[in-house]
């Protein structure tokens, strides 16, 4: 594909805060204004662009309103970024998810929409080293590990953010990158983009001229 007219036709971006990111849950049309946003305005000008992130969502959270919220898309492509909450709830409040059940909830997150063709982009969580650094990646570590094969086993384009995210705060600090350690800044968000952009590159390649790609 060469085109703009050959980009996406409906993209489906579903996952948690990160994804929900400035978006207005009363307005359908709101894309928000972190990385879906980002691309909304920027690669995917050419494409109808849904949000379905809800901030706090796990991937149980997901799955329990996968058919009222997500499925009813017709989509060309759907995006996948869960992950860290289930990690964030087994460190503030004890309620743990273990990997081979989030690892299971990402296949049936998955299934319908792989069967049906649909091209598919899963992101790995991240979490940046702020606090309980040894925590966070005892818990997130297998999660990541079943997102990456998740997207493997069902041809899923794989957003590695982990790495993309630490070189980041490498460059400018870890504050910079997610003041939180998880919920990204600006420059964050900017990043999760491109780094989005990329790997859906490899499913669908560029249809836009560089200056459409996030800036």
């Amino acid at each position: 594909m060469t085109g703009v007219a050959d980009a996406p036709r409906r993209v489906v971006f579903a996952g948690d805060s990160i994804t929900e990111w400035g978006r207005d849950r009363s307005d359908p049309d709101d894309v928000g204004t972190g990385y879906v946003g980002l691309l909304a305005r920027g690669p995917l000008a050419g494409s109808t662009v849904h949000n379905t992130g809800v901030g706090g969502d796990r991937a149980s959270d997901l799955l329990a309103r996968w058919e009222r919220d997500v499925l009813p898309f017709d989509a060309d492509v759907l995006s996948l970024y869960v992950g860290v909450n289930d990690t964030w709830r087994a460190l503030d409040a004890g309620e743990r998810t273990p990997a081979d059940a989030f690892e299971a909830t990402l296949r049936a997150l998955v299934a319908p929409w792989h069967e049906h063709g649909t091209r598919l982009v899963l992101v790995e969580p991240f979490a940046l080293p702020l606090a309980d650094a040894q925590a966070w990646a005892d818990d997130l570590g297998p999660k990541q590990d079943a997102v990456a094969r998740v997207a493997h086993d069902v041809g899923a384009a794989f957003v590695p953010l982990a790495t993309v995210m630490a070189d980041l705060a490498d460059e400018l600090g870890p504050r910079a990158v997610a003041p939180d350690g998880v919920h990204p800044s600006h420059a964050g968000h900017t990043a999760i983009a491109r780094a989005w952009w990329d790997a859906c590159s490899t499913l669908t390649p560029r249809t836009l001229h560089p200056e459409g790609e996030p800036a």
